[in-house]
């Protein structure tokens, strides 16, 4: 079903293009990026909104209170099949008629409903009027009669004289005969019944789907100046994540889709179904027209025909145009994206997703439905996580986990306030997962090779494959030579452009090397790539701090925070860049946030003593700070470390009385003898000689005076 009367000039309109002015793509031509995922078929995904996003639902709607009082074409919506200008129009105030020829050409034209109410089709279907129409046809509700008075829908031409869209029902007569997905309308029949002439008329029998499309969910948000109230962010990517698996689905078939869009998505209950399968066209098919909608159709079809990535520039712009609330069409061309949106500016990440899913070159696009599934989710966690301060944490379908730390320290260690290491944050990142259906899979998941192993192994191999040759690279920047694994980048940048785990290692190898800007824009571009993953966004956090960037740091470091709070180097590095900023109550809030299941969560907690303690801690700071330390299950050193800061701390603001502290009285001799009590308890454990003498020499020059 579709929504709207689809023509070329309409935003909802859908549109032919000639076979003749489409090629192939040429052969040299190599992707800008690596599929990041699977590439076809679909799997089981949860509930509408993946767990995350709770749809409302749409109620089921009574098919026949679905008819259509007045079937009738909109006047502004009738174009002539053939030269797609407009026919009939109004003319001196008499309305324009229904059936005629286009003025220009002479193409007959007839914009009337075929099937009156209760006609028979194939002695099988009774009519019970009109649903909608659509740019490849009618749309009627029918009543089957041999199978239990069921409803169901029949879609017929639009225009019996177009031949283009004649073409296009009996392409779908091909292809829907195997195409069983729920998430897809499902086809019953393909039948014949005479037009008015007396020739045969084919139409496709499917099922009925009884509730709303996404068009019309987003009319309902129509403002007082006509523009639209977005659907929630949430809301338009649990209807794509839900979508991707059914084009997946078809692509796995060797199909294209061809004109996702609001209108082609109907939601019941809290399920939606894909419906409208009549520009369904096999991927390999040179010949036949395509049929698609101005505002959501790639930009590359009519001179390459229709593929897998069109389908996803598709998916994007019904995105964009759900969850911005933007027009499809601007002044009879695509609309832009609008890179001010307050959705855009907000959430970053989304609007990285969108530039790529839409992207003028079809290469630079995802490589499949479920890549950008992957990449949605991730990004929906992150928006999600973002707006409401919980935590979503996900698995990553192409990154392993991160090897270890690579700055808890900073905050409460000797250095103080200081920025990571850039060749330790270079050994703490993730590493990409290897292709599993690499010959040199086994090899390189291998964690225990040296450099030398790796060396005799690529010499070993007539042909390296990349999954080796990527591992010599990881080699090289473990042993420390940033060189050599340049070397074997640049061969493989040649040999197989557009990978980008290249990009990824050309950063690491950056950081390496002691140059976090160069690193900086390599993780960018991955980031771009994968914009649903957490690694390059930790990364390119870390190599901006690490080039003394806090301002690019900070977000970076926040959206991981939020969204995975086990990934504690996050938590720590928003704290140093909200120290920096003076934000002593934000360090504290993001160490806090690292949970109790942390390996660093006690770390955490003494970062956040000493965070309060960088910029003079007065005594509610200081109270809040020991209540802090009672409650932490610390070895003795460490407490007598720690108990010995805070009562310097206190005897300082020379306190005269109030509520006891750290078991002392709040005086000043009593804290003075608590001080000297765990110096001295430190001094015991202290395996250091010199640093015993010393404490022992403070703990004799804070003993509280006495008379004796």
């Amino acid at each position: 079903m579709i929504e709207g009367q689809a023509t070329q000039a309409d935003l909802g309109g859908t549109a032919a293009y000639s076979p003749t002015a489409r090629s192939e793509l040429e052969a040299s031509s190599r992707p800008s990026r690596r599929a990041s995922g699977r590439s076809t078929g679909s799997t089981g995904r949860g509930r509408l909104g993946a767990g995350l996003v709770d749809v409302p639902p749409v109620p089921m709607r009574d098919p026949a209170g679905a008819l259509l009082a007045d079937p009738q074409v909109a006047e502004d919506k009738r174009f002539c099949s053939k030269c797609g200008g407009p026919v009939g129009r109004s003319e001196d105030g008499r309305p324009g008629p229904a059936r005629g020829a286009c003025p220009k050409d002479g193409t007959p034209f007839d914009f009337t409903p075929k099937l009156a109410p209760g006609t028979l089709v194939a002695g099988q279907y009774e009519v019970q009027g009109c649903l909608a129409h659509g740019g490849l046809g009618w749309i009627y509700l029918a009543i089957d009669r041999n199978v239990e008075d069921r409803w169901c829908v029949l879609k017929g031409l639009l225009d019996a004289g177009d031949a283009d869209a004649m073409a296009a029902a009996v392409a779908e007569k091909k292809f829907l005969a195997q195409v069983s997905h729920p998430n897809i309308v499902s086809i019953f029949n393909f039948v014949q019944h005479p037009d008015e002439q007396g020739h045969p008329v084919g139409y496709i029998v499917m099922e009925y789907v009884g509730g709303r499309s996404l068009r019309q969910l987003l009319q309902d948000r129509r403002r007082p100046d006509g523009s639209y109230e977005p659907l929630p962010v949430g809301q338009a990517a649990a209807y794509a994540l839900e979508m991707l698996p059914a084009l997946g689905y078809l692509h796995g078939l060797g199909l294209v889709y061809c004109d996702f869009k609001p209108d082609n998505v109907i939601q019941y209950d809290r399920q939606v179904k894909l419906i409208d399968l009549g520009a369904v066209i096999r991927a390999d098919d040179r010949r036949s027209a395509v049929f698609g909608t101005l505002g959501y159709q790639a930009p590359e079809i009519a001179t390459h025909g229709p593929s897998v990535q069109s389908d996803i520039h598709t998916v994007g712009r019904t995105l964009a145009v759900l969850a911005l609330g933007m027009n499809p069409t601007e002044d009879g061309r695509p609309a832009e994206l609008p890179a001010d949106h307050p959705v855009l500016v907000r959430h970053e990440s989304f609007h990285r997703l969108l530039r790529r899913a839409t992207d003028p070159d079809p290469l630079r696009r995802f490589a499949s439905a479920d890549e950008m599934h992957d990449q949605l989710a991730g990004v929906l966690r992150e928006v999600l996580a973002t707006e409401d301060g919980q935590p979503r944490p996900g698995v990553s379908t192409v990154f392993g986990p991160p090897r270890g730390t690579f700055a808890a320290g900073l905050l409460a260690g000797p250095d103080g306030l200081g920025r990571p290491d850039p060749a330790r944050v270079a050994a703490a990142l993730p590493i990409p997962l290897a292709d599993g259906d690499d010959p040199a899979a086994a090899i390189v998941a291998s964690a225990d090779l040296d450099r030398a192993a790796v060396l005799r192994i690529v010499e070993a191999t007539a042909e390296p494959s990349t999954e080796l040759r990527l591992r010599l690279v990881r080699a090289h920047l473990e042993a420390g030579d940033p060189g050599a694994a340049h070397e074997v980048l640049a061969r493989l940048a040649v040999e197989e452009p557009g990978d980008w785990r290249q990009d990824w290692w050309r950063g690491i190898a950056a950081l390496v090397a002691g140059d976090p800007a160069a690193a900086c824009a390599r993780f960018d571009v991955v980031y771009s790539t994968l914009p649903g993953e957490i690694a390059p966004k930790l990364a390119l956090a870390a190599a901006a701090e690490c080039a003394g960037s806090d301002d690019l740091a900070g977000p970076f470091y926040t959206r991981v925070a939020l969204t995975d709070p086990q990934i504690a180097d996050a938590a720590f590095g928003r704290a140093r860049a909200a120290l920096r900023a003076g934000d002593r109550d934000g360090a504290i809030a993001a160490l806090d946030a690292i949970p109790e299941t942390s390996a660093l969560h006690v770390a955490a907690q003494l970062a956040a003593v000493e965070a309060a303690m960088l910029v003079g801690a007065g005594e509610p700071e200081l109270r809040a700070c020991a209540a802090r330390v009672e409650r932490l299950p610390l070895d003795p050193a460490t407490a007598n470390r720690v108990r010995t800061t805070l009562l310097d701390a206190a005897i300082a603001l020379r306190p005269a009385g109030g509520p006891r502290f750290l078991g002392c009285e709040w005086r000043e001799p009593d804290l003075r003898a608590g001080l000297e009590r765990c110096l001295r308890t430190w001094a015991r454990l202290t395996t250091d000689r010199a640093e015993r003498i010393a404490l022992v020499d403070r703990a004799n020059a804070v003993r509280p005076r006495t008379l004796t």
